[in-house]
C-alpha cells in the first residue's frame, strides 16, 4: 500500500515501457488509423493505408513541420509504445511492407495493444495512489493480466473482450480516484464549485488561479479553457479533453490519469508542472 501526502505521486517505473519509441515502430499509427480533414488534419485518409508524408523507412518526411502543414493530430498521438510492442514482438521485426500479408492482423492487434497499454499506463498510476490494501490488490492482479495478454500470442490477443477490460479498469479507477480526492476539500463558499463535475462542459471557462484540488473532471469539456496558474492536485482527468487549454504556470504534478497525448493537444510553457513520467511538449518550448 502506498500512502502519500495530498499532491505528491510516487514513481512508476512500470510506465518506463508504456513510453513510445517510433525508432522501433513500423509506422503503425501512420498507416493503421484513418482520419479526416479538419483542424488537426489536412487531408482525409482511409484506416489500413500509409500516410502520403511516410518515408520508405517509416519516418515522417514533414516530422518538423507538422503543425504548420496542418497535421496538428500527429503532434498530439500517443500509442504508449502498443507500436514497437507489435512491431518488435509480436511480428518480430518483420514490417508490413516486407510481408504485405501481415499487415491486417498487424493493425488490428496494433489498435487492441494501444488500448491494453493505455489501460496498464492508468492502472499503475493508480497503484501508485491507492490508500486501500484491497484495491491495491485489484489493480496489481488486472495490471498482471492486461500485461499477460499484453506479452501474449496474437491470436490470444485479437480474441480478447476489450470491452470487460474497460469495465473492470473503468470501476477500479474511479474507486482510487475517490480515495484519493477524498483527501482534498473544495474551497467554502466557491460559488462556482457546482461547475466542477465529471462531464463538465468548461469550454473557455475562466478558471485561472483556481485551486481545483481534487476536482472530478473525468471526462469534462476543458477546450479553450484558462486553467493558467491553476493547482490541480489530486483533480481525476480521465478522458478530459485539454485541446487549447492554457496551462501556463498550472501544477498538475498530483493529477491523477493524465497522459502525454491531454497534455500535448493544450497549450503551456516550461513553467507548467508536470507529473515525473510527462514531457514539456517541443512546441511549448518554442512558445
Amino acid at each position: 500500500m502506498n500512502i502519500l501526502p495530498p499532491g505528491t505521486t510516487a514513481p512508476v517505473p512500470d510506465q518506463n515501457r508504456l513510453r513510445a519509441d517510433c525508432s522501433r515502430c513500423f509506422a503503425l499509427c501512420c498507416t493503421a488509423f484513418g482520419f479526416t480533414r479538419s483542424a488537426d488534419f489536412a487531408i482525409d485518409k482511409p484506416p489500413a493505408s500509409p500516410c502520403p508524408n511516410l518515408a520508405a523507412d517509416f519516418s515522417c518526411t514533414i516530422h518538423d513541420r507538422l503543425r504548420p502543414r496542418g497535421f496538428r493530430g500527429c503532434t498530439v498521438f500517443d500509442c504508449f509504445g502498443a507500436g514497437q510492442a507489435v512491431s518488435q514482438g509480436l511480428f518480430q521485426g518483420v514490417s508490413w511492407r516486407a510481408s504485405p500479408e501481415s499487415a491486417p492482423a498487424m493493425f488490428s492487434a496494433f489498435k487492441i495493444m494501444k488500448q491494453l497499454h493505455e489501460m496498464l499506463w492508468h492502472l499503475a498510476g493508480a497503484e501508485a495512489r491507492v490508500f486501500s490494501p484491497d484495491t491495491a490488490a485489484e489493480v496489481r492482479e488486472l495490471r498482471t493480466e492486461l500485461a499477460s495478454a499484453a506479452d501474449g500470442n496474437l491470436q490470444d490477443l485479437l480474441d480478447l473482450d476489450l470491452d470487460v477490460l474497460h469495465r473492470r479498469a473503468g470501476g477500479l479507477l474511479r474507486e482510487v480516484s475517490a480515495e484519493v480526492r477524498a483527501g482534498y476539500f473544495a474551497a467554502d463558499g466557491d460559488p462556482e464549485a457546482g461547475r466542477l463535475h465529471a462531464g463538465a462542459d468548461l469550454a473557455g471557462a475562466r478558471l485561472r488561479g483556481r485551486r481545483l484540488c481534487g476536482a472530478d473532471l473525468r471526462g469534462a469539456c476543458l477546450i479553450g479553457a484558462d486553467l493558467r496558474d491553476t493547482d490541480l492536485a489530486g483533480a481525476d482527468l480521465l478522458g478530459a479533453d485539454l485541446r487549447d487549454a492554457r496551462l501556463d504556470g498550472a501544477n498538475l504534478t498530483g493529477v491523477l490519469f493524465l497522459t502525454q497525448a491531454q497534455v500535448s493537444a493544450a497549450r503551456g510553457t516550461l513553467a507548467t508542472r508536470l507529473p515525473p513520467m510527462l514531457d514539456h511538449p517541443d512546441h511549448w518550448k518554442r512558445s
